[in-house]
């Protein structure tokens, strides 16, 4: 996740800020939490502080109408950038909704109204809760679904269709009564909560990273390459609209809603959603939806109230960035106070010096609730957290736990400012934070925190996917001179690690076995594994297409790395300044070592015995993951695609094969068992 960047008051130091450095420091931030959201999926504020940030410089603009040009005020959000789904232009608009964060704001929106039509008549408004997932378009032609995506930035989305198509609440033909010709009908997918829980339980059992809540899991899930992988995440939905109303031939909001319900589609019953309310009524269910949202079988983030009367909204019209007849009502986000016991510094892989707070347990949405970092040195001053204080806790997109201020009131007399150190708090070297970085780092390459958070890494799921290697195996590993490098793994054998504490033979064979079959992993894997600054997953799958082994990336010049796309001079240095360091030199020799590790290159290969054939695999096989089929077959030069089509040369269909299997029958083409794969493979 990207560092919070120093966010500090006008006021605080120096000279006040201008209004024209103010909206920008506003644009850069909001700009980048408009990236971290809409497109890595990945928030690192709760909407709250966003929505805060939003309206401080809507409000700048309004005082300054000449600072509004180009703003992030103006925009629904960020274009895709770098996506490999397929663009879509929306033919029309799919545009935000405005935010009410209080009871005044609420009535502030009907007082808008009433002045923009030059009337003092009370107005009928519909309530439906705020699904807290992603809002996707439907496009059905003759009552059959022929294309789907994502909003994008309103203008622009992605085409999610093969996805789509696997979730069961979206019909892929409509009933009868439907219009016969185009409809673009919108809704929101999400995820229930039991399953949101059921899908990090899983990937933290996996050793993978567990998603920050619901709404992050419903993108990364829909936006997946693979549909399969969506198949597998049991996604909901609801619509609450088409692209326009008129489409419907209804009167009322209301109405068009009980169309789509008779069209086959999804919509909310419960008692949040009302037709033809006062305003009055309005607050009221957005007050009991707020009370009663923890018990909803999904989450939801405020109420939308919308006109009823469909024939206001053409006079309404929108603005560039929301429409002027709908507005969303916001809850306050859930919230506890506790103490702060202690606040410590944790050293990560990259010697990322963190500070996190160690608090007396609390129950914050029904999760208890104990640590939550700090972030950086600039935020916890932001903050001024100390040990003792009492803080304000809630859980950001309620799940990650944050410290939102503290209490102080209730401080108690002569608490010290914490002092972030100069040292690094494990092995005592320098820290150093460069200029313009919100992050000290311990620059130690051989500080026992950074070794066994590296050689955790090293094992990780998306790195050699050692199975059996985690926290506490590694401390062993490490205490008792077993490793020093994580390509010591390689030489280790069962009877090294039948001599520590609750290693049996059958659990020191299991890790043997791991580690000899990650001797022969993809060459990203053993890229991504080295834990160089920068360099992720998605970058070392890049690396891996234009070097055929470490030693040949080891030796690429500045020039070579940002030649390729996608890596830029910070990537490129970051390689550089790994490769170059005598720090890393055994490290590195025992990698390039071929009686060690032989990293296998998945690229295809132009003489291959399956070259440019197009495979989909489909369903579980017994003697290997999908990703090892999938290597197995660009190895050979073969191509493995997503989605069955005419243009499928073999369907490979493991155990419980799905609806891909039915296709490839109906288009009559060639279809291998287990058997008949691995025959042809050999």
């Amino acid at each position: 996740m990207t560092d919070t960047p120093k966010k500090t008051s006008p006021s605080s130091v120096g000279s006040p800020e201008s209004p024209a450095e103010a909206a920008k420091r506003l644009r850069e931030e909001i700009r980048r939490h408009n990236d971290l959201y809409f497109q890595q999926d990945s928030p690192e504020i709760p909407d709250d502080a966003y929505d805060r940030l939003l309206r401080e410089l809507q409000d700048l603009e309004r005082a300054h109408p000449e600072l509004a040009l180009g703003s992030p005020t103006t925009e629904v959000a960020p274009p895709p950038g770098g996506r490999a789904l397929k663009e879509v232009i929306h033919d029309s608009p799919m545009l935000s909704l405005d935010k009410a964060l209080n009871v005044q704001e609420i009535l502030d929106f009907e007082e808008r109204v009433k002045r923009f039509l030059g009337s003092n008549e009370s107005f009928g408004f519909y309530t439906m809760p705020k699904f807290d997932g992603l809002a996707v378009e439907l496009n059905y032609d003759q009552k059959v679904l022929v294309l789907a995506s994502t909003r994008g930035d309103g203008r622009r989305g992605e085409d999610i269709t093969s996805n789509v198509r696997t979730i069961d609440d979206i019909p892929k033909n409509l009933n009868q009564g439907a219009p016969e010709g185009r409809l673009f009908v919108r809704g929101e997918v999400y995820m229930e909560k039991e399953e949101f829980s059921r899908l990090n339980e899983e990937r933290e059992a996996e050793g993978l990273s567990i998603f920050a809540n619901p709404r992050n899991a419903a993108a990364g899930s829909l936006r997946q390459l693979d549909p399969s992988v969506t198949q597998q995440r049991n996604l909901k939905f609801f619509a609450y609209g088409l692209s326009d109303a008129k489409m419907a031939e209804s009167e009322s909001y209301g109405r068009l809603m009980e169309k789509l319900g008779h069209w086959g589609f999804p919509v909310e019953t419960s008692k949040s959603s009302k037709v033809n309310q006062n305003l009055a009524e309005a607050l009221a269910v957005f007050r009991d939806l707020e009370a009663g949202r923890d018990n909803l079988p999904f989450e939801v983030d405020g109420l939308v109230i919308t006109l009823d009367d469909l024939s206001l909204w053409d006079r309404l019209g929108a603005t560039s960035r929301a429409p002027r007849y709908a507005v969303a009502a916001k809850f306050k986000p859930r919230a506890a106070k506790t103490q702060v016991l202690n606040i410590e510094i944790q050293v990560g892989r990259t010697g990322a010096l963190t500070p996190v707070a160690f608090m007396e347990p609390v129950l914050v949405s029904g999760v208890r609730v104990a640590q939550a970092t700090l972030h950086n040195e600039d935020e916890l001053k932001r903050k001024d957290v100390r040990v003792g204080d009492y803080v304000i806790l809630q859980r950001a997109g309620d799940v990650i736990p944050e410290i939102v201020e503290v209490d102080l009131e209730k401080r108690p007399v002569g608490l010290s400012p914490f002092v972030f150190p100069k040292i690094c708090p494990i092995c005592a070297t320098p820290a150093v934070r460069k200029e313009g970085e919100a992050v000290s780092r311990c620059p130690n390459r051989s500080c026992p925190a950074q070794i066994e958070a590296r050689l955790i890494h090293f094992a990780h799921k998306n790195a050699l996917d050692i199975d059996g290697l985690g926290q506490k195996v590694a401390a062993q590993l490490l205490a008792n001179n077993l490793v020093k490098l994580p390509s010591d793994l390689f030489k280790l054998s069962a009877q090294d690690l039948k001599a520590l504490p609750r290693f049996g033979e059958k659990s020191a064979l299991k890790l043997i076995e791991g580690i000899d079959q990650a001797r022969s992993k993809a060459l990203w894997r053993f890229i991504n594994a080295l834990s160089i600054r920068h360099v992720g997953e998605r970058v070392s799958q890049i690396l891996a297409e234009h070097f055929d082994s470490l030693e040949a990336l080891s030796k690429a010049t500045n020039d070579q790395l940002q030649a390729i796309n996608d890596i830029g001079p910070e990537v490129a240095k970051s390689l550089l300044d790994f490769f170059q360091s005598p720090l890393n030199h055994h490290f590195l020799a025992d990698l390039m070592d071929p009686a060690l590790v032989k990293p296998s290159h998945t690229q295809p290969l132009t003489e291959g015995l399956l070259s440019d054939k197009r495979f989909v695999l489909t369903g579980t096989l017994n003697t290997m993951t999908r990703a090892e089929a999938k290597a197995r077959i660009t190895a050979k030069g073969g191509r493995v695609l997503s989605t069955v089509s005419k243009e499928t040369d073999y369907l490979v269909a493991g155990q419980a094969a799905g609806s891909k299997l039915t296709t490839a029958q109906k288009l009559n083409l060639p279809i291998l068992d287990e058997e008949a794969f691995i025959k042809l493979l050999n």
